[in-house]
């Protein structure tokens, strides 16, 4: 079914970790299709230069140093968007981390780290901006989650993990707004691996079927599902066979997953330590 795209000029898009990678990328993007942009992130010096580089063209985006994983912060920083430049009509959440090691060699504050920057977030920004949002009767709350919230992956464990509980958030949250027939949307994102630092290192045994993502081509890509109100956007589209495979006895699924590397693509992961 062709979808059309909604008119966010003069519209409010509040994304968090959005000072670099994909969430900076999208920043840009809504902000040069006439909307209002708050970007929330731990780095101001990343946020600084993405204001600034927004300032020289003219684009209406805000920088905003916000540690979401700190619920109270959370909360103050909604308070504060709600009031200047208004509530969100677009919440994207993006901002996470990954530690990119096997479970025994991940240290219990790297755990707590991800499920609290990954996770926990989820929860207090929704929390924060939903009642307005069914209020105002529109509204629309994006999740980005990752192929390896579909297939758990060796060397992923507190990421896989995270991005599970993300995709079972949006998958929850949908029910719930159906429940009661709200016009607000959602959508949750699930990518393979993007070419960002986050990600460095990461390998792919069939480039062809399961390629490293271009980060601009994947921010564009989110930016248009939200803009067609898309409830699952998932790539590449061979990531979809996940779905499929699921089914089948656990042992073929293993020796899948092997076949493809999958199990192997952390082996040479090196993250943004390397920089």
């Amino acid at each position: 079914m062709l979808l059309s795209m909604k008119d966010i000029h003069g519209g409010v898009v509040l994304i968090t970790g959005g000072a670099s990678g994909i969430g900076r990328i999208m920043a840009l993007d809504f902000a040069r299709r006439g909307a209002r942009v708050t970007v929330w992130d731990l780095d101001a010096a990343a946020l600084s230069e993405l204001e600034t580089e927004a300032a020289a063209s003219g684009l209406a985006l805000t920088g905003v140093v916000c540690d979401v994983s700190d619920r109270a912060a959370v909360y103050r920083r909604a308070r504060a968007l709600e009031k200047n430049p208004g509530p969100p009509d677009i919440l994207i959440n993006n901002a996470g981390v990954v530690s990119g090691k096997t479970l025994l060699e991940t240290p219990d504050e790297k755990i707590e780290q991800t499920m609290a920057v990954n996770v926990f977030p989820l929860f207090w920004t929704v929390k924060a901006f939903l009642p307005s949002m069914l209020e105002r009767g529109r509204g629309h709350i994006v999740t980005i989650a990752s192929a390896a919230g579909l297939i758990g992956v060796r060397g992923l464990a507190d990421y896989s993990v995270s991005k599970f509980a993300a995709i079972g958030f949006d998958e929850s949250l949908r029910m719930e707004l159906r429940r009661v027939k709200s016009a607000v949307k959602t959508t949750v994102v699930c990518p393979f691996f993007i070419d960002t630092g986050m990600f460095r290192g990461v390998k792919t045994r069939f480039p062809l079927l399961l390629p490293i993502l271009k980060s601009g081509d994947a921010a564009a890509r989110i930016v248009r599902a939200v803009l067609k109100n898309k409830k699952r956007l998932i790539m590449p589209r061979f990531v979809h066979a996940v779905l499929w495979l699921r089914i089948l006895p656990l042992g073929i699924l293993d020796a899948v997953a092997d076949f493809f590397g999958i199990n192997h693509s952390m082996d040479a992961f090196t993250g943004r330590t390397a920089n």
